[in-house]
């Protein structure tokens, strides 16, 4: 997983099962239903459809499937989120997705289905945002491939946290909230009780009770 959560020493009280130093977060509880990102049984796109000169190019969309997903016209009643960012390559070792992407598509490589080669298809991903609420990475949302300032987590045991809806609609309620991304630790709120890693510029999320 991409996200690694950081323990401080005021944690101790409220979440008894996680200790100093940092432990793997996994998945989100709450969202539409549709697609937990932070799983490693994310959809593999496979049905190219000839939509735009890119496969699941920037501001394209598709539908929603169970095992794989179909590029569509925005208009299709069939549409069901735009891409907001598109990258080669894998998801570990790629630029980011936008902090609100709700999900990730990862792009199988496909091979040529033409004789100049037209039809080549890189492994890659597209980072997506719904085109109707609910949006679960917003700020909050208890979902999306990233943790932002404004999302909350919750002790899920073995040392380890997950994201929830910061409204309590998930299964789990909130123990923690993000409330400043910062450059260093030593920058994070007195009330701070957990350090999260969230990449970027400011790669250092201050959490506190809620």
């Amino acid at each position: 997983m991409r996200e690694r959560w950081c323990v401080g020493a005021g944690c101790a009280v409220l979440l008894a099962a996680l200790v100093s130093g940092c432990t793997s977060a996994h998945g989100s509880d709450a969202g539409d239903g549709r697609l937990d990102p932070k799983t490693s049984a994310a959809p593999v796109v496979t049905q190219p459809s000839g939509y735009g000169a890119v496969f699941l190019g920037v501001d394209e969309c598709s539908s929603f499937g169970t095992t794989s997903f179909t590029e569509v016209p925005c208009t299709s009643e069939r549409a069901a989120a735009r891409v907001v960012a598109r990258h080669d390559g894998e998801v570990s070792g790629g630029p980011l997705c936008p902090a609100t992407t709700d999900f990730v598509l990862h792009i199988s490589a496909q091979g040529s289905s033409g004789a100049g080669g037209d039809g080549v298809i890189p492994k890659g991903y597209a980072c997506m945002r719904n085109l109707e609420p609910p949006h679960p990475g917003d700020p909050g949302g208890g979902g999306g491939p990233r943790t932002i300032v404004g999302d909350c987590v919750y002790g899920s045991g073995s040392g380890q946290v997950r994201e929830t809806a910061c409204d309590g609609s998930g299964t789990k309620k909130p123990q923690y909230k993000v409330v400043k991304a910062v450059l260093r630790r030593a920058s994070c709120p007195a009330s701070t009780a957990l350090y999260v890693q969230l990449g970027g510029g400011q790669p250092v999320g201050c959490a506190r009770p809620v």
